[in-house]
């Protein structure tokens, strides 16, 4: 292999005094107003053969990086350094540096600033209509570091062999780095260790359960204690919307107090004991209660399964949680109507209030291995070793080395992601209150008014009457009421999954406007037909589409909204 060669294919060539070597890729930490960040198309060359050398740096422990760099600081040098910066003295690792929000300094490889990247811009929480995001700071990133190299390989050249880079060499050698950062950049979405699988199972299993619990009253009505009255009904229907808020209220200072995985434990038992109330209930007034407990249950889990998800899941499999756990929630619905044509019955219908408890108690079997945040952990003591070990857990490292890397990423997106303003001078005496400076932000004022606003369209539609109700929507209209609901229940989940497909293609506007003006003509279907001038089928027809239209805009933006 001729030199020319040799350092075009990205391989390095040292002399005795170090001289030949390639450069770092600079000082670079942020996307530059001046660099073309749309992405590098690439031009056919497989990933597979872009040559990757791999260092012995990266197979060592912390010990060893510890030792052999020993060996080469001064006494001096070693009483300043932690064993997180050693490796800065190593020749043949390039790495950048980046400046901290408190104003250290951080040695990184062109990927680990790319992961760094993706953890300041990508909010704390697995949440669908991520992963566009995601994505696209993958691109954005592997095409800027992509083309700092393309530069700095030209410069390189020419300097050791006196000719620059022909266009053809530039254009494959910005393809294969491209290629090359942005598929170690998504290494993470492919990359799941089991401890991560079992904090998904546990967290779908709760949204699940709300799910289950939404449409788990419409079933049996006519047998749960027969001769109640329609208010009376209303009334334990309502208990759980009721609770709902004071749960979302608590969970955050469950999770503060106790941590994720403690807040995560009373919303299990909150479950197991609100069903026993609603199965063992001697009256409909106990079951108002069994449902209030639920309701606060369920409002605590909204709240806890996207921030405990997204602070253990890696940037790249955020969008892709919330996703699931968004899921598990449309399926619980319908497996509450599916297990209504078995148990709506005389004998059966405790059974069905049961199974709320028999789940949570399953969950609560799997709760051993579940972690705490490492997020969490970390804001209350930096140095915690737990939450180190529960990264090289949840990542499958090997190395020290990666596990402070990963530190690092956690530690500053935080303090990036912080409402507290680290400026502020005033000892935090006078502190401003976050909402309130929300509002005086010009800048965020019409974001947040406008996501309000979006809030209380969705609650407001009227979609609940359909999911909480439509037994008693259903009951005249159709033989079967509980056939109803349950087609109504399939098609929210395929209305889902079509709105999840359309949100990484269409714009959050144009689906709100088309999911607004859909809702407001099937509204008009529905009441026209009920007054007798269209048929009972046409009327379960713009139902229907009334769901649709409400999955594919009012329903996932606002919420994804939240996470913008």
């Amino acid at each position: 292999m001729s030199e020319y060669t040799s350092l075009l294919s990205g391989e390095k060539k040292d002399d005795d005094n170090g001289s030949l070597r390639r450069r770092s890729f600079g000082s670079f930490s942020r996307f530059g107003p001046d660099v073309e960040t749309s992405g590098v198309k690439p031009s056919g060359d497989s990933i597979s053969n872009i040559p990757l050398v791999l260092e012995d740096w990266h197979r060592r422990s912390m010990s060893a990086q510890a030792d052999e760099a020993g060996k080469t600081l001064s006494p001096h040098h070693k009483k300043g350094q932690s064993t997180g910066q050693l490796g800065l003295t190593q020749r043949n690792r390039a790495r950048s540096f980046v400046q901290n929000i408190d104003g250290t300094m951080v040695s990184m490889t062109p990927v680990e600033m790319g992961r760094h990247e993706l953890y300041e811009e990508v909010p704390f929480l697995a949440m669908s209509g991520l992963q566009r995001k995601e994505h696209s700071l993958s691109v954005a990133f592997s095409s800027y570091a992509a083309q700092l190299d393309t530069l700095e390989t030209d410069e390189y050249m020419a300097a050791t062999t006196g000719k620059h880079l022909n266009p053809e060499e530039k254009e494959r050698r910005l393809s294969q780095m491209s290629l090359l950062l942005l598929d170690e950049l998504e290494v993470d979405a492919i990359t799941v260790t089991t401890p991560l699988i079992f904090a998904v199972l546990i967290a779908s299993m709760l949204m699940f359960n709300m799910g289950y619990n939404i449409s788990v009253m419409n079933a049996p009505e006519p047998f749960v204690f027969p001769g109640h009255s329609t208010s009376a009904w209303s009334m334990a229907v309502a208990a759980f919307c009721v609770g709902g808020p004071l749960g979302a209220v608590l969970a955050g200072q469950w999770a503060d107090q106790r941590g994720r995985r403690g807040a995560l434990m009373i919303t299990t038992w909150l479950f197991i004991f609100g069903g026993f109330v609603q199965a063992l209930a001697p009256s409909l007034n106990i079951v108002i209660v069994g449902r209030t407990i639920i309701g606060v249950a369920s409002g605590a889990s909204t709240v806890l399964v996207p921030i405990y998800l997204g602070e253990l899941a890696p940037p790249n499999l955020r969008g892709v949680l919330g996703t699931m756990t968004q899921f598990a929630l449309v399926i619980g619905i319908l497996v509450a109507d599916l297990v209504g044509f078995v148990l709506a019955n005389p004998t059966g219908w405790r059974y069905m209030f049961f199974l709320t408890s028999a789940m949570a108690f399953f969950q609560l079997l799997l709760t051993p291995f579940l972690l705490e945040s490492p997020r969490w952990l970390l804001g209350r003591n930096a140095n915690s070793n737990k939450a180190r070990f529960i990264i090289k857990k949840l990542r499958g490292f090997r190395y020290d080395e990666e596990v402070e890397t990963e530190v690092e990423h956690y530690l500053g997106a935080s303090k990036s992601q912080s409402c507290n303003d680290s400026n502020d001078n005033s000892g935090g005496s006078s502190a401003k209150n976050p909402m309130l400076e929300m509002f005086q932000d010009k800048k965020v004022r019409l974001l947040v008014i406008s996501t309000l606003v979006l809030q209380v369209a969705n609650q407001f539609s009227g979609i609940n009457a359909v999911f909480y109700y439509s037994g008693l929507f259903f009951d005249g209209v159709i033989e079967n009421p509980l056939v109803g609901t349950t087609l109504m229940g399939a098609i929210n989940v395929l209305a889902t999954y079509v709105a999840l497909l359309l949100m990484d293609k269409c714009g959050r506007r144009t689906l709100i406007m088309w999911s607004s003006a859909g809702m407001f003509v099937s509204c008009i279907v529905i009441v026209v037909s009920l007054n007798g001038y269209f048929s009972d089928m046409v009327a379960l027809g713009a139902v229907a589409s009334y769901v649709c239209f409400f999955e594919i805009g009012l329903g996932p933006i606002p919420v994804s909204r939240l996470s913008s």
